[in-house]
């Protein structure tokens, strides 16, 4: 139990060996909940995204190919996160479309009012109070900007509470915990779905 509970601790910050094995199982692990998210997105075309909490950069380099003329900037927290998605990215970073950077999405340093599209996958578990971190999301984002939350768990699944009691720091949220926050952070027209046959559930918020 002692190496599984650090091992599952790792989704908080990966680090050292345990948090190498942790986001190598991201990319794939993820992806079709991802996918599945990203699918809601049909009526914008960005041309500058935020991509925070990045993890292994797999979604980074989705959102890379959905919208070809935009640019990424992919920001995670723990040095090996910047460093596997900074790999998995590499010839988008080489050819200037994309940027890898070590950040903290309670105090973010980005230019203000720069980004059409912010994208949090799998991720606000862990924010240190969603009201405050969703108000810097808001901040960053054009007038009009969307962002977009994409969650395995809708608050409620066993699985995820279980995991929530194991993992320090770690909160489940509601769909109507979210969009609450994100209200009160200065959102407007939020919408969200939850998937028909799983926990999965995607918030779309506009700026």
């Amino acid at each position: 139990m002692g190496l599984f509970k650090d091992y599952v601790s790792q989704t908080r910050k990966p680090e050292g060996f345990l948090g190498k094995m942790m986001v190598n199982g991201m990319n794939g692990g993820h992806a079709k909940m991802a996918d599945w998210g990203m699918s809601h997105l049909k009526t914008i075309a960005p041309e500058q995204i935020v991509e925070i909490g990045c993890g292994g950069g797999r979604n980074a380099g989705e959102l890379l190919k959905k919208y070809p003329s935009s640019h990424v900037t992919a920001i995670d927290y723990s040095d090996v996160s910047v460093s596997k998605a900074s790999d998995y990215n590499a010839d988008a970073i080489k050819n200037g479309r994309c940027e890898v950077r070590q950040g903290d999405v309670s105090a973010l340093t980005l230019p203000e009012g720069e980004y059409d599209l912010a994208t949090a996958f799998e991720t606000i578990y862990f924010w240190p109070g969603l009201k405050e971190c969703f108000a810097q999301v808001a901040k960053v984002l054009k007038p009009g900007g969307t962002f977009m939350i994409v969650n395995e768990s809708d608050g409620t699944d066993e699985t995820s509470l279980k995991f929530e009691k194991i993992i320090e720091g770690m909160k489940c949220h509601t769909i109507e915990e979210i969009e609450d926050a994100l209200k009160t952070a200065g959102f407007s027209k939020v919408k969200s779905d939850h998937h028909k046959s799983k926990p999965w559930i995607t918030v779309i918020a506009r700026k």
